[in-house]
């Protein structure tokens, strides 16, 4: 069910007013999780068989390893990391390895591995249950107390996993984060100012931005790019850059404001990642539950930057390939992963071998930020295009389409569009750098202007682009 239909406000209404009446208070975790079946199962309902499975395993061996007297604790841990990680691989990335090593068709008794359909929000609900099974392993006396009888922790397990405002792209929340969360809620305990304000943005940058621009973007794949000047196509990168930041913040908005409603706070998952003014800073900007996923339960496994520099440069370009591969079951994820990982690799042996340092004075700050969201935006192309030869003949028609006319009405719109995610940015940039200069607060009339935004100008509905991953 999408956040932006009309099928998900009537849904919403009826779930926050049977969540919060009093003569039904008690069963408030009940009812948020059969809710969230509901939402997840809404178009197809054989999606929930996989989901029960993963909910019921992981809260088995977090059972297990919350059993006092249980000795294999460590074994029950890799077993349940094990199942997670297999469960992903072999629905997300069995075809793919397959089409890879056996050819487009495979063998004729593998066919029907290309035939596997992929589960919707699979990559983020089997990362809740690796954080599960591991945190509870870690600290898990810090989140429970005293010993959960098994029903109540299925339906605590059911929630975490299972979280509609999150559950199909994110954020990703540890564990540790959200079980400590789960109790009684009161409807006068509602930050109504707050939530109303973060939903009213992720609306506007999905519904206007995102939705807009998904309109005009279009025409960056081939053939329709082939007809475009140069400077049009300049443009539809950085629409297109423009257009995932919103189409993806917009998203984590919608889902950290509805979650208020219900008393669930999740983690923000973008601070204006486009005023990065080097690629650390910007990987600490976007996507931070994805990022910090990582760094917690595979970079600082692995050794992190505890065992020399080498080793370091190692973990950090393999965590880079391994999140683009988690984007999506096509190599050129991978390849996008890989690009932000050299892009990572040769910042640190820079700043370690060649320390030095540009003047700090907004002229070269401009000029790094500039370099920053230029190589992200060019990177964005493999997201975008289907295969590497489309984005190679991209890069290719920058040089040959110079004397081709420009369709100023696209150019027009493409600007307009991208404009407030950029003023956006700038506001996060001088809100940092001037924070006794800024008001903490937009006015109401601001919101109120967004909000009117929403309702006469929306573009075309389209599904959220992370949905795919």
């Amino acid at each position: 069910m999408n956040f932006n239909s009309f099928g998900f406000f009537i849904f919403l209404l009826i779930t926050f007013t049977l969540y919060y009446l009093p003569f039904l208070k008690r069963f408030q975790l009940l009812t948020v999780v059969a809710a969230s079946f509901y939402f997840y199962a809404y178009t197809d309902p054989w999606l929930l068989i996989l989901l029960l499975f993963s909910i019921f395993w992981n809260a088995s061996i977090v059972y297990l390893i919350h059993t006092p007297d249980f000795k294999s604790k460590k074994a029950v841990l890799a077993l349940g990391v094990v199942l997670n990680l297999s469960v992903l691989f072999f629905f997300k990335y069995s075809g793919l390895f397959a089409k890879t090593f056996l050819g487009s068709s495979g063998s004729s008794d593998l066919h029907w591995i290309f035939l596997i359909p992929l589960p919707i929000g699979i990559s983020f609900y089997t990362f809740h249950g690796i954080s599960m099974v591991v945190d509870f392993y870690r600290i898990g006396p810090e989140i429970f107390k005293e010993k959960v009888p098994y029903p109540k922790l299925i339906l605590q397990s059911s929630l975490y996993i299972n979280f509609f405002p999150q559950l199909v792209a994110g954020p990703i929340v540890k564990a540790k984060e959200f079980f400590p969360q789960i109790k009684t809620k009161n409807f006068k305990d509602i930050p109504w100012i707050q939530a109303a304000k973060i939903l009213i943005l992720g609306y506007f940058l999905k519904t206007v931005i995102a939705d807009n621009l998904n309109d005009l973007t279009f025409v960056i794949d081939f053939p329709y790019n082939a007809h475009h000047s140069t400077l049009t196509l300049v443009l539809l990168i950085f629409g297109y850059s423009a257009q995932i930041f919103a189409d993806f913040a917009g998203y984590s908005l919608i889902a950290i404001g509805t979650a208020f409603l219900f008393g669930y706070k999740l983690p923000t998952n973008f601070n204006f990642p486009y005023i990065s003014s080097n690629f650390s800073e910007f990987w600490r900007r976007w996507h931070i539950s994805l990022s910090t996923w990582l760094r917690d339960y595979l970079y600082i496994p692995l050794g992190g930057n505890r065992k020399g520099n080498f080793r370091t440069y190692i973990n950090l370009f393999l965590v880079m390939a391994l999140g683009g591969l988690w984007h999506g079951a096509e190599w050129r994820y991978m390849v996008w992963g890989i690009g932000h990982g050299l892009l990572l690799l040769i910042e640190r042996f820079l700043d370690q071998n060649f320390p030095f340092k540009l003047p700090e004075n907004r002229f070269f700050s401009f000029i790094k930020t500039g370099f920053v969201f230029l190589s992200v935006s060019l990177l964005w192309l493999l997201f975008r295009l289907p295969d590497f030869e489309t984005a190679i003949k991209y890069l290719k028609l920058l040089g040959t389409n110079l004397s081709l006319g420009t369709d100023w009405e696209l150019c027009t719109f493409l600007i307009f569009f991208s404009i407030p995610v950029f003023f956006y940015h700038f506001y996060g940039w001088y809100k940092e750098k001037y924070p006794e200069e800024t008001m903490e607060k937009v006015s109401n009339i601001g919101y109120a202007f967004l909000l009117f935004l929403i309702v006469l100008n929306k573009g075309p509905s389209a599904a959220f682009i992370y949905f795919q991953f």
